[in-house]
């Protein structure tokens, strides 16, 4: 059922072993006190879990569920400002942690939460509280218990608070009740079933505290899916091939790296290879689903297939066969390129209050369209309304904010969603997703401008690794670019220079002139509104951890434009637009 990474081994979980674990977790936390009172939200214990995915996860999710307490999964790298709030906000009272960083952590934010009273550890940590104290074989007063409160249990009954990370202001605790899961969970079953995942594996490694792998999870789970877990971000290859998943889900920003890796490869190759590497991402680029493709290019593809792609699979374990991508617009080019490869990448939609799932492209190429993100579920009612936003309406609309009714009260017209997305309808079937409606601004001339399609676009440079669109209230439009340096060391190797290092690439003017013709290239593509005439190179990624990106790998738009707001002035310092 569940495998998990320790000391360097796969350790599995059976199904009978889980269910077992859970019901000694669960005797466990009821002799220790926590409780499900009288049932109602306020006075039902809360229980946090920060944590990397692993076994543990899954086994506390369950066994805090059937306790009748609510869950409440944080996400590991939180600030601690915001941890503090977070914990108080939901009044936690117990909380489990990975490992002795995050038990430090917590234990320094205690004295300020007097509700807050016990923390324990999956990792063995000196001086800490192990989660396996609480593993207690449970006798028959305290399983007759455990069968009385699931008994009591209801599908309208809160199942879990999760904070949305939020790209300004504190947190929002959505909450989700077992019927907003579960169906969620039904509606999302047919996408994934179409790929065949039944008695297969699958790979986790997207956090298991956000909205979209945790129901993935539990879809996971009810086809009958073996889950390992990824050790980290930085093993996901080696995972890969060693657990063989036939799925997975991710971001796209992963995904690009996956396919930077890929392409710095085959940029170290020489000769024919790398001949035939290059003519194989050309065939792949053309790669369509929505029209017909000629026999000669279904040749090209098999040829292509057989001497390169059938590699790249490989190297994700051989027996990969979709991809669900979500959380961000992917872009249509990395799309085309891996399902032309064997590899079907589904772009899916949805945010915490849907709980999450939306809309999402099928593995069927007649539910699949390159840029938009699918057929809403079955179970979802969708509606564009006049400005422009996109409507959900269904039995996983959440609960509301906890704590927050004037919140709730913003993005509910009756029972319908207000998503914060702009989108429409394409063949009255496909949701496409514009933007976001807060980020759209106005230049001084009075023209809108939406800045994901433009980013998403320009992401198509290979010498673009992330980039923000700016120009609200300006007269026009500008870009901060970080650029791809993995790509740009290639660059000046192969015009036989050293690398000067990511600060100084970003001030040579060569690079500059580089970033100018590609920027121009993609621009062709845009309206005369939305085209780039500044930009900005900067000299080091955005992350979680400066603050710049949410856990979801999101830009904080508010954030990168104070921290770098000096730069964004320079840019617009005189009248002209050039680069």
């Amino acid at each position: 059922m569940l495998a998990g990474k320790e000391q360097g081994k796969w350790k599995t979980w059976s199904t009978h072993e889980v269910a077992a674990q859970v019901n000694r977790l669960s005797s466990g936390l009821l002799k220790w006190g926590i409780s499900c009172g009288d049932m109602s939200v306020e006075n039902r214990d809360k229980v946090a879990i920060l944590s990397k995915n692993r076994p543990e996860w899954l086994i506390t999710d369950l066994a805090v569920q059937q306790t009748g307490a609510i869950l409440v999964p944080i996400y590991p790298n939180i600030s601690d400002q915001e941890l503090q709030f977070v914990l108080a906000d939901a009044g936690v009272k117990m909380a489990f942690v990975n490992d002795r960083d995050l038990w430090d952590k917590l234990n320094r934010l205690k004295k300020q939460l007097p509700e807050f009273k016990q923390v324990y550890t999956y990792e063995k940590v000196s001086g800490a509280d192990h989660w396996s104290d609480l593993l207690i074989a449970p006798d028959s007063a305290i399983t007759e218990t455990i069968n009385s409160i699931r008994q009591r249990i209801t599908e309208e009954d809160l199942a879990s608070i999760l904070y949305t990370s939020g790209t300004t202001g504190n947190p929002k605790g959505v909450m989700l009740s077992h019927r907003n899961i579960v169906s969620d969970v039904e509606g999302s079953t047919p996408v994934v079933q179409e790929v065949g995942i039944q008695g297969k594996r699958a790979l986790s490694f997207l956090p298991l505290n956000h909205a979209f792998e945790r129901v993935a999870t539990y879809i996971y789970l009810l086809n009958g899916v073996s889950i390992y877990y990824a050790e980290s971000m930085e093993t996901i290859g080696d995972n890969l091939r060693e657990a063989k998943p036939v799925i997975f889900t991710t971001v796209p920003r992963l995904l690009e790296k996956v396919y930077e890796r890929i392409m710095a490869k085959g940029a170290e190759l020489s000769g024919v290879k790398k001949l035939l590497f290059n003519w194989s991402i050309g065939v792949a680029k053309n790669y369509q689903i929505q029209q017909p493709q000629s026999l000669s290019y279904k040749a090209q593809l098999a040829l292509a297939d057989k001497l390169i792609f059938s590699k790249w699979r490989e190297a994700l374990g051989g027996e990969v066969k979709a991809v669900i991508v979500g959380a961000a617009a992917c872009p249509v080019k990395l799309q085309k390129i891996f399902s032309a490869a064997g590899v079907v990448i589904m772009e899916g939609y949805g945010l915490t209050e849907a709980s999450p799932i939306i809309s999402g492209n099928r593995y069927s190429k007649s539910n699949r369209m390159f840029g938009t993100v699918g057929p809403p579920l079955h179970n979802v009612e969708v509606k564009i309304a006049e400005d422009g936003e996109i409507l959900c309406k269904g039995p996983m609309v959440m609960m509301g904010y906890y704590n927050r009714p004037d919140l709730t009260a913003e993005v509910m017209t009756g029972d319908w969603l207000h998503t914060g997305d702009i989108g429409e309808i394409v063949d009255n079937k496909f949701l496409k997703v514009t933007d976001r409606k807060k980020e759209i601004f106005k230049t001084s001339g009075g023209k809108y401008v939406a800045p994901q399609p433009v980013e998403v676009k320009m992401l198509e440079s290979r010498w673009i690794e992330q980039i923000m669109v700016v120009g609200a209230d300006r007269k026009f439009v500008s870009a901060l670019i970080v650029p791809a340096f993995t790509f740009l060391k290639e660059w000046y190797a192969e015009h036989e220079q050293a690398y000067p290092g990511n600060e100084a690439a970003s001030r040579d003017p060569k690079v500059q002139e580089l970033m100018h013709r590609s920027i121009e290239h993609l621009n062709k593509s845009l309206n005369p509104v939305e085209q780039i005439k500044k930009f900005a190179l900067l000299d080091r990624e955005w992350t979680v951890e400066h603050g710049e990106l949410t856990p979801t790998l999101k830009l904080k738009r508010k954030a990168i434009t104070t921290k770098f707001s000096k730069i964004i002035d320079d840019l617009y310092s005189s009248d002209t637009a050039g680069s």
